[in-house]
């Protein structure tokens, strides 16, 4: 009986002292708020939809214009604007403004601008379609430009099917997109930009939003799906 008292006492002993450790373990030091599950169920109501979906919402219908923006859009072509900025105008963004940049960034840097994989997903599905494919972008026009060869081998458009390149952006004090959207009777235009979709909405067609790049070097990013509109999932890359 004796031995059985000692064998408690020796259990009761241990888990004391494994309970007054734990009482001395010192908290970690807080380096941020934290966040609770119930914080983490908390989301955006944003309007999110797949390049399935996208598919699926125009079974039926029959072959259309589509209209993409580009920087951002379709290509990540941060590295020519980065470039651009630090040669041209390193302290502001009036490389911007430049005629030099935009002759560059047209005919020679794109060649160091990534393709979007959503990108290339959303063009594919359209040709798929029948659908004819615009790209209308905001830079400035030039004499001459390659970036219409550069999408076209990026995003992998047969010759026959690649519509040259838009340059709305000559008056920046107008949204000159809205005019080429109308000219080409698109019914969904691709971008990034709140100015992409502020356009569809003027012309009452579909404006459909892509994530910009958290490494872009156009800041500050907007806040997709803020009108109300679609916004892709995974289209940041």
């Amino acid at each position: 009986m004796r031995k059985v008292v000692l064998a408690f006492s020796a259990i009761a002993l241990a888990v004391g002292l494994s309970g007054a450790a734990q009482a001395k373990v010192q908290v970690p030091e807080q380096v941020s708020t934290g966040v609770t599950t119930a914080e983490l169920s908390q989301r955006q109501a944003v309007h999110w939809v797949s390049v399935a979906q996208i598919e699926k919402s125009l079974q039926n219908k029959p072959p259309m214009a589509v209209g993409f923006d580009i920087d951002d859009t379709v290509l990540f072509s941060s590295p020519g604007f980065y470039r651009g900025q630090l040669e041209y105008s390193p302290n502001d963004n009036s490389y911007l403004k430049n005629p030099q940049f935009w002759e560059k960034m047209n005919n020679e840097w794109d060649k160091f601008s990534m393709p979007k994989q959503i990108g290339i997903d959303l063009v594919q599905m359209h040709l798929k379609r029948g659908d004819d494919i615009y790209f209308i972008t905001g830079r400035t026009r030039t004499k001459t430009e390659t970036v219409t060869k550069y999408l076209q081998e990026d995003l992998h458009i047969p010759v026959n099917k690649m519509n040259s390149v838009i340059f709305a952006g000559d008056d920046p004090g107008k949204n000159n997109k809205i005019s080429w959207m109308k000219d080409h009777k698109l019914e969904i235009y691709y971008g990034d930009a709140d100015a992409d979709i502020a356009a569809a909405r003027e012309l009452n067609i579909r404006g459909i939003r892509i994530l910009r790049a958290s490494n872009s070097s156009y800041q500050p990013l907007p806040k997709a799906g803020k009108f109300g509109e679609e916004v892709v999932i995974n289209s940041e890359y």
